[in-house]
């Protein structure tokens, strides 16, 4: 009777859910923090580059056009090893913008109607990545980069700015601050304000909503997409101030 009541008994198994649960909040403050600091690097890139590549193509394009070669080199090594993967992924999408902003600034900025098109000159490449499933986080971002340029372009065209854009591409830039007052008045008009006003919550719903995901591609999207409100901003202040 004590063997067969022995032979039967089951002990109850250790409860798991505590530790179950430590375990996926554990890994959700690293993704988290993983997506916050990826958000931030995307922001970096669309930013800071700008003021960097900017002056940089304006008197030495081949320059700009050269460091392309060497930043598709340092995204490959990054995307090599293992715990440099994502950056790696992050930097050769950034290459793509700088590729373009190279060509375009360096020689063809006085026609801002081959802007955009020039800006999408790796779009192919990265639907294809994203297609494939590789390079998603790089080519989210480009697409990102992408969306705030053509929104910003977009601005340009209804406002009536591409005047402005040709005439400040054609003079010295001691000599341009008349266009830059000029410009800057024209966005003040009620039909400039309103516009900037719609095209800021479609950048902000555009970049804000990937940021619910959990994908660390989105939050490049998000990042880079917020990243052309402040850039935006910048140019406003320094165009105002002038």
């Amino acid at each position: 009777m004590f063997n067969e009541t022995l032979s039967t008994y089951t002990p109850n198994p250790q409860p798991a859910e505590p530790t179950s649960n430590f375990s996926h909040a554990f890994l959700w403050k690293i993704t988290l923090s993983e997506s916050w600091r990826l958000f931030a690097a995307a922001i970096f890139l669309v930013s800071v580059p700008v003021f960097f590549q900017a002056p940089l193509v304006r008197q030495f394009p081949l320059l700009s056009l050269a460091l392309t070669g060497c930043l598709v080199w340092l995204g490959w090594r990054l995307l090599s090893n293992s715990s440099t993967h994502l950056w790696g992924d992050l930097l050769l999408g950034f290459t793509g913008s700088w590729l373009a902003g190279s060509i375009y600034w360096g020689w063809l900025r006085w026609e801002p109607v081959l802007h955009l098109p020039v800006e999408a000159i790796c779009l192919p490449v990265a639907l294809w990545c994203i297609s494939r499933r590789r390079l998603q986080v790089g080519s989210w971002f480009y697409l990102g980069s992408l969306l705030g340029t053509a929104i910003t372009d977009i601005y340009f065209y209804l406002v009536d700015l591409i005047p402005h854009w040709r005439q400040i591409m054609q003079v010295d830039p001691a000599l341009a601050l008349p266009i830059f007052q000029s410009a800057t008045k024209q966005v003040q008009t009620p039909w400039g304000i309103g516009w900037a006003l719609v095209l800021l919550v479609v950048l902000l719903v555009a970049g804000v909503a990937p940021l619910r995901s959990k994908q660390l591609h989105w939050w490049a999207f998000g990042g880079a997409v917020l990243s052309t409100i402040l850039v935006d901003s910048l140019f406003w202040f320094a165009a105002s101030a002038a």
